[in-house]
């Protein structure tokens, strides 16, 4: 079950937003394909990777830029992309290209402040785009509470698209963060769920500012939480279990 869209895209074109994507792939393909083998790649990601103990150290502090841009397998790489390309486009659209980038860049930040502050000993690399799009997350459900995200859901041979309003789906999402944060051990590897949690809180706290100025309440008033764009409309897609004939 994942998101594939929003129902109410930005009416102008998120440069930033697709910078950051292409970004993150010419990167990701740049030492996918060089890099010969597992050992190799796994001594890439300790050297550029963001390791909290090394950070706690006194060194490696650009890693702390340069891991925001490493991905552990295509499928990492696809999921980051798709959620930056759903939330991204209308947070920029309010915020403006620069201070976009610099939302982005500082939610990375603070998730990665998080969490080496949860695991300051962890030799583990952390790597992945995902604690600055959670701040990307985070801002997206303060302006856009009632916003429509549809959901994919598979299950073997059934699947089915389904709205849900963002509150709900990025709520659940934080709470599942918190949830294994607090229940995964320390120094496992593994997905760094409190930089998740760090960057969505981070997004929240850097947007409220935006939408006190915006108007706060009134802004969710006039807007009906949702961004102000023309809704578009997609085709329904369903698909139901077979039935199969019972015998005389």
């Amino acid at each position: 079950m994942f998101p594939i869209r929003d129902h109410n895209p930005s009416g102008r074109t998120p440069y930033v937003t697709y910078a950051l994507i292409l970004l993150n792939i010419g990167v990701f393909a740049s030492y996918w394909l060089s890099i010969p083998n597992e050992p190799r790649l796994a001594m890439f990601y300790v050297e550029w990777g963001l390791v909290p103990r090394r950070v706690m150290a006194g060194g490696g502090y650009g890693t702390i830029l340069t891991s925001m841009f490493l991905h552990g397998g295509f499928m990492h790489l696809a999921g980051n992309m798709l959620f930056l390309y759903i939330f991204g486009d209308n947070l920029e659209d309010i915020l403006g290209h620069v201070r976009y980038l610099g939302f982005y860049l500082l939610s990375g930040f603070a998730a990665a402040g998080l969490q080496i502050f949860a695991d300051p000993s962890s030799g583990v690399p952390m790597i992945g785009a995902s604690g600055a799009i959670a701040g990307v997350m985070g801002g997206y459900l303060l302006l856009f509470p009632r916003a429509k995200v549809d959901i994919l859901f598979i299950f073997v041979i059934f699947f089915r698209v389904f709205p849900l309003p963002a509150w709900v789906m990025l709520g659940v999402w934080f709470g599942m963060q918190l949830f294994s944060g607090f229940s995964t051990p320390s120094g496992d590897g593994g997905v760094a769920y409190w930089a998740h949690a760090g960057g969505f809180m981070a997004g929240l706290v850097m947007m409220f500012p935006v939408w006190r100025g915006l108007g706060g309440t009134a802004f969710w008033n006039r807007t009906h939480g949702v961004p102000p764009h023309p809704q578009a409309v997609y085709p329904t897609v369903k698909s139901g279990i077979p039935r199969v004939r019972r015998g005389k």
